[in-house]
């Protein structure tokens, strides 16, 4: 599908305004060229891509300036001057694509975001998403594992060689601190703070946060480094940074460039198939981990909220839901009288 300019001026919002990460923007950029096919399909209109520019150029138009006149609709102008009706047909489309009801959710907050931007500088003439309802859904309990499993996990890197302790460190910091993935790889040397055993960490809506490091995850990357800076491949990389020529990722591939997310989430899966444990988990389940062990532990919420980096502390409350389920799981495990007989 080719790009038309309000759906370009509605990406470069996404990432330059509400500094939404990559692959938020791509999965709303995806949801909105859906509705446009949709649109395509269902009124018989062809994309023609000099009418979509003219129209645009139309609805941007201020005063007397009159850029041009179509003598035929155009995708812009359907979108522009959609209507509840037509929202609904979408939703009753998509109703019947077998999507779960999250993606569902998705798929109408990212309409949501586009009416209301629209909106804002005038490009729609009114917002129909108002008189749209989000379907609720059922709450999905964050998935943790236990502490047993995360040793195990832990341990299961060599750290004979310098890509085994990278490996040994990401799984520690990951654990140690409950960042995301994407937090994890973005970090760069200069981000630790080892005389304060902590870590600047730059997180969504590019909000940063300095975060705890417990000793176990700061002698991994002590390690880590340690093995980096007497290794003749990956020395002179080190030594570049020190030169101050760049700021050097603190995680790097075999190629000494900056290790990325895929690339993590391969490294998990190798090291849960060498431990036997759930193929399943995720960098994210390493997240969701902490936060429940330290609530388990008597963390308050307002601690956690913070040391993950949610704007909303609704947001955290999610996991108390989880060690609360765990405590009862425990009750009827345990307890003589818990279950009738």
């Amino acid at each position: 599908m080719t790009t038309i300019p309000i759906t370009q001026s509605f990406a470069s919002y996404l990432t330059d305004e509400r500094h939404f990460s990559p692959y938020t923007a791509r999965c709303y950029g995806a949801d909105l060229r859906q509705f446009i096919e949709y649109l395509c399909e269902d009124t018989g209109i062809t994309l023609d891509q000099a009418a979509e520019e003219l129209a645009f150029k139309s609805r941007t138009a201020t005063g007397n300036d009159v850029v041009g006149k179509i003598d035929r609709p155009t995708i812009t102008t359907m979108i522009c001057e959609a209507d509840a009706d037509l929202i609904r047909g979408f939703l009753g489309f998509l109703g019947e694509q077998s999507y779960s009801p999250a993606t569902l959710a998705r798929k109408i907050a990212t309409l949501r975001s586009f009416y209301k931007w629209g909106n804002r500088l005038g490009f729609t003439t009114n917002n129909p998403m108002t008189l749209i309802r989000t379907p609720r859904q059922s709450k999905r309990l964050p998935k943790a594992i236990t502490i047993e499993q995360i040793e195990r996990l832990l341990a299961a890197p060599n750290e004979n060689d310098v890509l085994g302790r990278r490996d040994r460190a990401m799984l520690e910091t990951l654990y140690s601190t409950g960042i995301r993935v994407s937090e994890l790889v973005g970090l760069n040397h200069d981000d630790l703070d080892f005389e304060n055993e902590a870590m600047h960490v730059r997180g969504k809506g590019r909000k940063e946060r300095i975060v705890p490091l417990g000793s176990h995850a700061l002698g991994a990357i002590r390690r880590y480094i340690e093995l980096m800076n007497n290794d003749a491949k990956f020395a002179p990389i080190w030594a570049a940074r020190d030169a101050g020529e760049e700021s050097l990722s603190l995680f790097l591939n075999k190629h000494g460039s900056r290790l990325s997310s895929r690339s993590v989430r391969r490294k998990l899966d190798k090291y849960l198939r060498t431990v036997g444990l759930d193929p399943t988990i995720s960098p994210h389940t390493l997240r969701h981990s902490f936060a429940t062990h330290l609530l388990d532990n008597g963390a308050d919420l307002r601690s956690v909220q913070e040391l993950l980096g949610h704007q909303s502390l609704s947001t955290t409350q999610i996991y108390t839901h989880l060690s609360t389920a765990r405590v009862e799981d425990a009750y009827k495990d345990a307890h003589p009288r818990a279950e009738a007989g």
